[in-house]
């Protein structure tokens, strides 16, 4: 836990807790009192967190999401929605009354593989995400280059979407509008956007633009992908290449031109997350164990480094 600067974006640590075994990604209630950890385990699990003792303790206990290596989580409908890298499922939750977690209800497999033999030998879904409207959960899945569309409440399989064989898809952002999407690509380092339809829940590709300078020689695994509030900008954490790409944005919001690279201020930024006041950003730097922090350029979208502190391991920062 940290207390922020409002002034300059700093973050000054207050607490820490290791009662989740490696919590890979991090969801706030509404609210802000309860906090949803991922457990990145080989028999995966979730747990929540009552952020309002110090240090955090559980809210009930840990429990299995019935699938492996869960890497992301999401909050829908009374429920908490897990995406399971391991085993390429997705699990909801029942969220109890005061913030605790019931046994698992759902849990809905993927199926197929991908042409990258080391990384796409079966389906691996790396995150989920509720659309603007919330009435569909978007489950992104790396090993089958697809992002599956599964109608809220529920949740219910709707369609899949198949994405350019190879790419790998990561995460996925919404422009604010609301109408369109951008996938971040691990395998490839690239953005594909997308068409968004809400009413129909319809994910329509129209293109990919690559996240690192042509010709660079560096292995680059982009993780993650934040649009700014004003849909001008989009920013990727490129681990590998150690960066943080600016692309800016054209009216649409269907292309994308890459604008340049910001050095992540650490190691292998595993996530990018957006400051409460949407002129700030935050890296969280897993390998060199650490947060760095960025203004933003209101005019270019560029970041420019503020400062960091210790965190060991990082992989996400949210705000409450």
């Amino acid at each position: 836990m940290a207390d922020v600067d409002d002034e300059t974006g700093a973050l000054r640590i207050r607490n820490s807790t290791d009662v989740v075994v490696n919590p890979s990604y991090l969801a706030v209630a509404p609210g802000g009192r309860v906090l949803y950890a991922v457990s990145e385990t080989g028999d995966g699990a979730a747990a929540a967190l009552d952020v309002g003792q110090d240090p955090p303790s559980l809210v009930g206990e840990a429990v299995p999401v019935l699938g492996a290596a869960p890497t992301h989580l999401a909050l829908a409908g009374g429920q908490l929605l897990t995406a399971n890298y391991g085993s390429g499922s997705v699990t909801a939750l029942p969220v109890l009354e005061g913030g605790g977690l019931g046994e698992s209800v759902t849990v809905l497999r993927h199926e197929g593989s991908g042409p990258n033999p080391e990384r796409q030998e079966g389906p691996h879904a790396h995150a989920v995400v509720v659309d603007p409207s919330g009435g569909w959960l978007l489950a992104v899945d790396l090993g089958i280059d697809a992002v599956l569309v599964y109608a809220l409440p529920g949740p219910r399989p709707h369609r899949e979407v198949r994405l350019r064989p190879g790419s790998g898809p990561r995460h996925l952002a919404f422009h604010p509008r609301g109408d369109r999407a951008y996938v971040i690509n691990e395998l490839d380092p690239t953005i594909t956007a997308c068409r968004w339809d809400a009413a129909s829940g319809v994910l329509e590709p129209l293109g990919e633009t690559r996240v690192v300078p042509e010709g660079t020689d560096v292995e680059t695994y982009p993780a993650e992908v934040v649009v700014s509030g004003d849909g001008r900008f989009l920013w990727a954490a490129n681990r590998g290449h150690d960066s943080i790409a600016t692309l800016a944005l054209d009216a649409p919001g269907d292309r994308m031109e890459l604008v340049t690279t910001t050095p992540c201020g650490g190691h292998w930024p595993r996530d990018l997350t957006l400051g409460p006041s949407g002129r700030r950003l935050y890296a969280s730097n897993e390998r060199s164990g650490d947060v760095t922090w960025f203004d933003i350029d209101p005019s270019s979208g560029v970041p420019r480094r503020g400062g960091s502190v210790p965190a060991p391991a990082a992989s996400c920062v949210v705000f409450g």
